[in-house]
């Protein structure tokens, strides 16, 4: 499927080394905010406390997310799970005050809000012990024993689990670039493969880059999107690579530098089409998504933007520069007059 058709191929590799300095210092002035700002990590990373509560109707995320704000503990998450009346509260770690604290005050704030008070109940354990629990009853006349909000579950994350996560985080980034390295390898050349790494690590560092500089959040949501990225790029460098080793086999008068710029026009319909639906689908979530998908979605905005000009200027540009040719790909045959004749070489 073409939206257009693009007739004469446009030089790309003509401006390669200007936009590949201009990349250097983008990836460069990237790796300095990583080095010297460092990455916003989220309770998941650093630990903190994770609240449960439950209503008895659809949760109203904004309200919630307003009385957690105005309790001056920072950057809060709140989310739905499970179900849309199932909230879950992550809340960072705050010095000199224990979790039983913490939770009490905002399960106390949050009940406050739905116009309940605190009581303490007694209950019994499967093990037969007795515990206190804070139940929020509605003040309302008529509503003496109604729950506008219940505390499901709370638990601490601990810095530990934090830097468990953090290094496999490390680890999975790390197989993933692997594999594409292996598989560019495989199905078309080392250099390739090579090229290919390059322009999606490029990719990567420049996300993080974003992300150190504006201090933005930096969760598991975007990890998954980082490595969504690294996938979603190489796909792209792979039908590049691809039609370049088509073209090599079609035209045999061209060159190098010929053949990587007739292989990105003749995909550039197809990257507009692919990438412009993506993109559709990211900024709906970004628009809609509300807080908890809107770092997701601005990870995956920047990476298919930086995606494409990557596959097209780096990594296409890379594997010419490593010498990439005909050679490489294509077998010469035998007879090099007559290169479709099947009994080329033969003697009688």
């Amino acid at each position: 499927m073409e939206l257009f058709r693009i007739r004469r191929d446009i030089p790309f590799m003509k401006y390669a080394l200007i936009l590949n300095v201009v990349s250097f210092l983008t990836f460069a002035a990237a790796v300095f905010f990583l080095a010297t700002r460092g990455l916003h990590f989220s309770i998941e990373f650093t630990g903190g406390t994770v609240i449960e509560v439950e209503y008895p109707r659809a949760a109203e995320i904004e309200k919630t997310r307003q009385v957690i704000e105005k309790m001056g503990y920072g950057e809060v998450q709140v989310q739905n799970f499970g179900s849309s009346r199932d909230v879950m509260i992550r809340l960072p770690v705050r010095p000199g005050e224990k979790q039983t604290e913490v939770v009490d005050k905002v399960f106390a704030e949050l009940c406050k809000a739905e116009s309940g008070t605190i009581s303490q109940q007694q209950q019994v354990t499967d093990k037969g012990e007795s515990i206190s629990k804070q139940v929020c009853t509605s003040s309302a006349a008529g509503a003496a024993q109604a729950e506008p909000i219940k505390l499901s579950r709370s638990e601490v994350v601990g810095p530990a689990v934090g830097e468990e996560l953090a290094w496999d985080a490390a680890k999975a980034l790390g197989f993933t670039v692997l594999g594409i390295v292996i598989y560019l390898a495989i199905r078309f050349e080392w250099k390739f493969g090579v090229a290919g790494i390059i322009a999606n690590l490029h990719d990567v560092v420049i996300i993080l880059g974003f992300f150190a500089y504006f201090q933005w959040e930096f969760s598991l949501a975007v990890l998954a999107a980082v490595l969504a990225v690294l996938g979603y790029s190489v796909n792209e460098s792979v039908v590049i690579f691809d039609r370049v080793r088509e073209a090599f086999r079609r035209f045999r008068k061209l060159n190098t530098h010929e053949v990587i710029d007739h292989a990105i026009t003749s995909t550039i319909s197809r990257t507009i089409i692919t990438h412009g639906c993506t993109q559709l689908v990211v900024l709906s979530m970004l628009i809609f998504g509300g807080p908890t998908l809107h770092y997701f979605a601005v990870a995956l905005t920047i990476g298919i933007c930086f995606g494409i000009y990557s596959s097209v200027f780096v990594a296409a540009a890379i594997a010419m520069w490593l010498g990439v040719k005909r050679e490489d790909l294509v077998k010469l045959p035998l007879n090099k007059e007559d290169p479709d004749d099947p009994n080329a070489g033969a003697v009688v």
